[in-house]
């Protein structure tokens, strides 16, 4: 992998783990020789990843819309920035750049991030590995909600099983260099996308 992109929270969050285990893993990137690709921001926990990485001179590839960059919250120190029109762009983007998919504690925006990578997996569209840092048992419930729609009928083991999850990052790096995509009947071709 020679790039990986981040998604996570624009705030710190209310423990410190996250913003250490943020940086951390961007400092993994840099030692490992892994490029960054993240919103751009240098607030939270995305800022912490991003230093992590431009603090032991790795690369960190910032995407963000035009009108976040306006709220002077992009980081200054990057690598590149990326400056896009929408947040689908922005995804769109992350997701070109990249060999796969990290994802740290977040709110909102990073939820809808990483289902969007989850759900172009399971049609078929790419086959990049999707992780989750599960920092201090914070996405424990949203793996067991994973697993009632597997009993309910809603996923297919198949498809759970295309989110990797671990509580380190050496872990997890580990799961997704080995990791092979299920084969799946793809459900739309490429030209098809919106």
């Amino acid at each position: 992998m020679k790039r990986i992109t981040v998604f996570c929270g624009s705030s710190p969050g209310t423990e410190n783990i996250y913003e250490a285990q943020a940086y951390a893993l961007g400092k993994t990137f840099a030692r490992l020789g892994i490029g960054l690709v993240y919103g751009g921001a240098k607030v939270g926990l995305m800022g912490a990843v991003a230093n992590g990485v431009m603090d032991h001179k790795g690369e960190a590839i910032g995407v963000l819309p035009h009108f976040l960059g306006s709220k002077e919250i992009a980081h200054e120190g990057l690598t590149e920035l990326i400056l896009v029109d929408t947040m689908h762009e922005r995804k769109t983007k992350m997701h070109e750049l990249c060999d796969g998919v990290i994802t740290l504690p977040g709110g909102f925006g990073t939820m809808e991030e990483l289902f969007e990578m989850l759900t172009w997996a399971q049609l078929g569209l790419h086959r990049k590995p999707i992780g989750i840092l599960n920092l201090n048992g914070f996405y424990d419930e949203l793996v067991s909600l994973m697993q009632t729609m597997v009993h309910k009928g809603f996923l297919k083991p198949v498809n759970q099983q295309m989110l990797l999850v671990d509580d380190t990052i050496d872990g997890l790096l580990e799961k997704m260099r080995s990791y092979t995509a299920p084969e799946v009947a793809k459900w739309i071709k490429k030209e098809e996308e919106t």
